[in-house]
Formats: structure tokens, C-alpha cells, sequence
């Protein structure tokens, strides 16, 4: 296994970083490096200038609109946008939903939401969790009847990320209340204007609104919204989930986050000297980077089986990712020190154009830190993730 990038990867990079230069717009940029709010236009904005070059969505394959590019290409073209510092491409449509409408959706389905994913004319978001099923996903209440042609949805889900702006929801359903619960989970594509739909906000502790519940109220849902076979959703959401559990290592942002958490620390002074001088905390950095190197050789070792689909190894890129990306906030954290504790929702959202507390670098620091403890739980908590790498992998 040859884990070193080839002269024409490096080619490769060349074209992306300078696709990047010239097309990523500073006000986004500077957004995005400052650790500042992003809005649904920040977002769709650059979806779509992404989309104009037919790099918006990297893993597809030629046929469905994407580049055909290798997993290499792939990893490369996470990396520069981290390092620029792009807005993220939403994962709901482009990584999660269009995998399981390729591989198990109908020919209409293809036809119908994958275009529409690509120019972001539809925006998704996931229906997966519900009070009382979070890690135990399987045990979901909300209901599908079916009545004639078309499913009867009652009931909940929570913690549905940027529900608020979506089109469209991918849902799991059960559709069989008497069999093993597994086994009687369907997977639905459900309008979000449909009647009886209700989005309530959950406000975050940072004061965002980035979460929310969504309700279902005798909905409506069409017989041809259902994903593959009745019944037979739970395999389409593991198959979901290793693409979701892959994406969330995040490698790429972590490194930029490194470099930021560096240059924070050679600006705050302890004892007149850079805190990036006191031994005790170098050691922190050190440690933290060592982590980080150790976690994107085994990114690259996973995208050098390129011809598998994810497996139980995401859940180890998805722990060891997650912890990365706490760890970094809890020490850019300790560098602001005090400078981090006020809070400024009006920097935070770009209506001022700098922090009241006086340190522009700082004053996102609290937020952000507060936020990245979501980290080990979505996408299925760390501690379900040990339990997949100790039956999969490990064979306990």
C-alpha cells in the first residue's frame, strides 16, 4: 500500500487550489476562518458555485453528474477546501441521501432528485433520531400506514440540523410494528411543505438555532417516495451512516483548526514569551498533532481500499475524528483564556464588524468549543461506535 501522493495527485491539488483562489469568495472565507455564523445563502452560495465547476458532489459518478474522480482526488479536494477555508457542502443530499437513492432507489427517483441535489434546488435534511431513540435508532416509533397509494406519517424526530431551511427529509419509518424491530423500518422521502409538518426550533446553547424538532401529523406521503423495499430501511440506513460516520473525521478542518490554534498561541503571552513556548503547553500541541497525523494516514489507508463501501472502519475515522475536534477547541479554549468569555451575538453574526470584547480571534472561541461537544454523539455516539469496532473489527 502506497500512502504518498503521485505526481499527478499533486497536479491534481495544483488545479484545485487554484480553482479555489479564484472562486471562493473572501466574504465566505473570512466567515468561515473567523469561526462566524453562516446563513442558508452563505451555504447555497457556495454550493452552487462549487456545482458550476461539477465539483460539488466528488464521490458521484459520472453518470449521476459527478466528476468520476478517485478516492484520492476525493480526499485531496476536502483537504484544500478545508485549508481554504470554503463553508461546507451540506452532507444531507450530497453524501447521505443521493448514496441510498443511487444504490437503492427507483430509475424515477434517480431521475427526479439527483439533479435537483446537485444544483442544490432542494435542500435536505435527516429524519433519524426521535426522543427516546437516539443510539438506539432501531427502536423509532414514528409511523407509516399505508392507506391506498399513498403512507399515513405520524409522530417525531429531534435534533434535525437546519430542518428549519429544508425541501425535502429522508425519514425512517416503521411500517411493521410486529416483527423484530429492525426489521419492520422503512425509508422515506418526504416533502417538508407537505400538510401537518411542524419545524420547532431547539435553541442551542451558543444561541444558535441549528437544531430543531420536526412533527408529523397525519402526513401524507406518496407510495413512491418509499426507497427501495418496504421494510428493509434499517440496511439502507447502516449503509447511510458509514458514509455519514466517514465524512464526520474531518481531517482537513482539524488541520486548519491546528494551524489557527498555533498562531493563537504564539500571540498570547505567558510570562512575556508566546504560550506556544511554555513547555507544558507545546506538549498539548504536539500530542494533539502527532493524534492528527496518526488519524490521516488511517483516512488514507480506509480511501486506499477505494473499492469497498464503508465499513465498520468509518466508526474508527468517526471516533478518533470526533475527539480530535474536541480536543483542539478545549485548547484553543485554554490559549484565549478570559479574552473568550464574552458574548457577542452580534459579531458572531456578521453585524458587527468586530467583537465588543475587543479580540475578534477570541470571541467565537466559547461558542464554538460549546458546539464541538455535539461531536461524539451525532452520527451515532463514540460509545455505540466502540461497540461496532469491538464486534466487527476486534471480533469480542
Amino acid at each position: 500500500m502506497d500512502l504518498n501522493y503521485s505526481a499527478e495527485d499533486e497536479a491534481f491539488r495544483d488545479q484545485v487550489r487554484a480553482f479555489l483562489d479564484a472562486e471562493l469568495p473572501p466574504d465566505l472565507q473570512a466567515k468561515v476562518r473567523r469561526h462566524l455564523r453562516l446563513t442558508k445563502d452563505d451555504y447555497v452560495r457556495w454550493h452552487r458555485i462549487a456545482a458550476r465547476q461539477g465539483w460539488v458532489a466528488p464521490a458521484w459518478p459520472t453518470e449521476y453528474g459527478g466528476p468520476g474522480w478517485n478516492a484520492t482526488q476525493r480526499h485531496i479536494w476536502e483537504d484544500e477546501c478545508a485549508r481554504a477555508g470554503t463553508p461546507r457542502i451540506l452532507p444531507f443530499g450530497v453524501n447521505m441521501v443521493a448514496p441510498v437513492i443511487m444504490a437503492f432507489g427507483s430509475a424515477e427517483q434517480k431521475a427526479y432528485y439527483l439533479p435537483r441535489i446537485l444544483s442544490c434546488e432542494d435542500w435536505w435534511c435527516q429524519g433519524y433520531s426521535e426522543p427516546g431513540s437516539g443510539s438506539d435508532l432501531a427502536s423509532l416509533k414514528t409511523s407509516a400506514v399505508r392507506e391506498g397509494d399513498h403512507y399515513i406519517v405520524n409522530g417525531q424526530k429531534t435534533w434535525t440540523t437546519l430542518g428549519q431551511y429544508a425541501d425535502m427529509i429522508f425519514c425512517l419509518v416503521r411500517t411493521d410494528a410486529t416483527v423484530r424491530k429492525q426489521e419492520g423500518i422503512s425509508f422515506l422521502l418526504i416533502d417538508m411543505h407537505t400538510p401537518g409538518i411542524t419545524v420547532r426550533p431547539i435553541i442551542m446553547l451558543d444561541e444558535e438555532h441549528e437544531v430543531n424538532e420536526v412533527f408529523f401529523d397525519n402526513v401524507k406521503v406518496p407510495v413512491q417516495n418509499l426507497v427501495g423495499k418496504e421494510n428493509k430501511g434499517w440496511t439502507y440506513a447502516k449503509y447511510l451512516l458509514g458514509h455519514e460516520r466517514t465524512g464526520i473525521a474531518a481531517v482537513g478542518v482539524s488541520k486548519r483548526e491546528l494551524a489557527a490554534l498555533k498562531k493563537l498561541a504564539m500571540r498570547q503571552l505567558k510570562h512575556g514569551k508566546p504560550l506556544l513556548d511554555d513547555p507544558l503547553f507545546a506538549a498539548k500541541v504536539a500530542n494533539l498533532e502527532i493524534e492528527l497525523m496518526a488519524l490521516e494516514v488511517t483516512v488514507l489507508r480506509t480511501i486506499a481500499q477505494e473499492d469497498q463501501a464503508p465499513g465498520p472502519q468509518a466508526s474508527l475515522l468517526k471516533v478518533r475524528g470526533s475527539e480530535i475536534q474536541q480536543m483542539l477547541t478545549e485548547l484553543m479554549l485554554e490559549a484565549a483564556g478570559p479574552a473568550a468569555l464574552p458574548f457577542d451575538p452580534a459579531y458572531l453574526d456578521g453585524a458587527a464588524p468586530h467583537a465588543a470584547g475587543g479580540d475578534d480571534a477570541a470571541a467565537p472561541l466559547a461558542g464554538y468549543y460549546f458546539n464541538t461537544r455535539k461531536t461524539t454523539i451525532y452520527g451515532g455516539s463514540n460509545e455505540i461506535q466502540k461497540n461496532i469496532i469491538t464486534q466487527m473489527i476486534l471480533g469480542l
